[in-house]
């Protein structure tokens, strides 16, 4: 079993003996998620420490975007509670880059696709095939998608 599964499954145990129920839920969610992802496909397998942190990434986005449907919706009780278990979820995935530590990548990897011939809002593609593999799981695809157009346009 990989460590932070297995992580996942001991802090679901002091959870509930903790009776912890927000945190327990949580866990048992993303879990159950995670052995989805694993029983999918053609055969079963194990999934890498970094799949599993995709799936509970995964997981985090979708209390993100469900909190702000809440929050739109009026129902601030529920936009708390979605909020609170995103925040549970955050504490097993890497620490997100700061704007300017993104800012800073991005830049960079504009530099290089300018000097590889890619101009002006074209050159994207080319510009977020650099910054990808650089940000994997440091920063949401989104808020890189933005500083990339900023960038491209200034």
């Amino acid at each position: 079993m990989t460590t932070l599964k297995s992580k996942l499954q001991d802090d679901l145990t002091a959870a509930i003996r903790g009776r912890d129920e927000l945190r327990s839920s949580t866990l048992r969610l993303t879990l159950t998620a995670i052995t989805k992802e694993e029983v999918s496909g053609k055969t079963a397998r194990e999934l890498s420490d970094d799949e599993v942190q995709k799936v509970i990434s995964r997981e985090a986005k979708k209390r993100r975007e469900a909190a702000e449907a809440f929050a739109q919706g009026g129902r601030a009780e529920q936009a708390e509670k979605e909020k609170a278990e995103g925040e549970i979820l955050a504490e097993y995935l890497p620490k997100q880059l700061s704007d300017d530590e993104l800012r800073a990548i991005v830049a960079q990897a504009v530099e290089e696709a300018r000097a590889a011939g890619a101009e002006g809002p074209r050159a994207m593609g080319q510009v977020m095939k650099i910054v990808n593999p650089k940000v994997a799981g440091l920063a949401e695809g989104g808020r890189v998608a933005a500083v990339v157009k900023q960038l491209l346009a200034g």
